[in-house]
């Protein structure tokens, strides 16, 4: 999931198309195909069994009263928004004929045991599941790559559920870890998104950021700050009924984020500072020589009167005019001509 290292400066970007299919395995398809050619390197979803996950008591949260039937209870809501296994059997053979990797969060062990077995090599821990001792211990167990997205965790939850993941088998290098808030829009106060520089010091991980805020602009920043996964929530339709449809972006929004990131990803660059081929061609044009500033005979000697630093820079460096001055012209120079030693 995390970029390789032959390619350890790509950001992989998942668009998060989550439940915002409404249960529709037709919309689910088209949302694979506007992921694929949105550009993004992974379409994910989420599997579940609405009976394993919650309890017909569980109450909504906020957003999803404001953005669903406030009557209609969140063991109803999640039901209608459940696809099969045979669902997801189909979906995962359309992104492989797209051309797009299918990924899908899952929410209980019978969703996990059923994404293993479509072949998947990354299993994705939601917010939620982070102070789930049986599912981390599962999910660990399976010694897989795990995304980890840490909404709502304190820092030490964070490396409490690190500590499970390994003590159960993931490898100490398999685990990228996700900066994020769950709220469905996210305010722009709530982001602390340097939170997710002390997630990848505190443990010496991998991270990224899973955004739900309005637009684009946190997850450019993010990817300027260092993160190598973007995960972005993502709909057909902003307007349709749903949840998590509000925090969402469409095709065209979506597109144009991943542009601002690949553009980011290109600008971040290595770590070295050295002149980049595009301005080793203004060198020559843009840098100072040592030249006459006037006419200069030879054997006179060079001083800080009679010579300059002029462009262009295809002589001697301006940063050798002590070694300069005080030696003898050994040729005739015409004024502005580059002097030689």
């Amino acid at each position: 999931m995390v970029p390789s290292p032959a390619d350890p400066h790509h950001i992989t970007i998942i668009a998060e198309a989550g439940i915002n299919h409404n249960g529709s395995l037709q919309i689910a398809r088209e949302m694979v195909d506007a992921a694929h050619e949105s550009g993004a390197d992974f379409i994910k979803f989420q599997t579940f069994r609405t009976e394993a996950v919650l309890s017909r008591h569980t109450p909504k949260a906020g957003y999803q009263m404001e953005t669903t039937d406030p009557d209609e209870s969140f063991f109803e809501m999640a039901k209608k928004l459940e696809l099969s296994f045979d669902d997801f059997v189909v979906l995962e053979k359309h992104c492989r004929t797209r051309g797009i990797r299918f990924f899908s969060t899952p929410f209980d062990f019978d969703s996990i045991e059923f994404l293993m077995r479509l072949g998947l090599d990354t299993i994705k821990v939601p917010s939620g599941e982070i102070t789930n001792l049986p599912y981390l211990r599962k999910v660990g167990g399976l010694k897989k790559k795990i995304i980890m997205s840490t909404g709502m965790a304190e820092l030490s939850e964070i490396g409490d559920a690190l500590n499970v993941l390994y003590a159960a088998g993931t490898a100490g290098d398999a685990v990228t870890v996700l900066h994020c808030n769950t709220d469905y829009p996210t305010g722009m106060e709530d982001v602390n998104l340097r939170a997710m520089l002390t997630i990848r010091d505190a443990f010496n991980v991998p991270v990224g950021y899973s955004d739900h805020t309005m637009g684009i602009e946190v997850p450019i920043a993010a990817a300027a700050l260092g993160a190598m996964v973007i995960e972005k929530h993502f709909t057909l339709d902003r307007t349709m009924e749903g949840p998590d449809q509000k925090a969402s972006l469409e095709p065209a929004e979506f597109t144009a984020m991943i542009s601002a990131v690949r553009n980011i990803e290109k600008a971040l660059g290595s770590t070295a500072k050295v002149p980049s081929p595009s301005e080793s061609k203004v060198m020559p044009i843009a840098r100072r020589s040592i030249v006459a500033a006037r006419d200069i005979s030879a054997g006179e000697v060079f001083t800080e009167q009679n010579i300059a630093a002029k462009r262009p820079g295809t002589g001697i460096n301006p940063m050798r005019w002590d070694e300069v001055v005080g030696t003898r012209a050994k040729k005739n120079f015409n004024k502005d001509e580059l002097i030689e030693l």
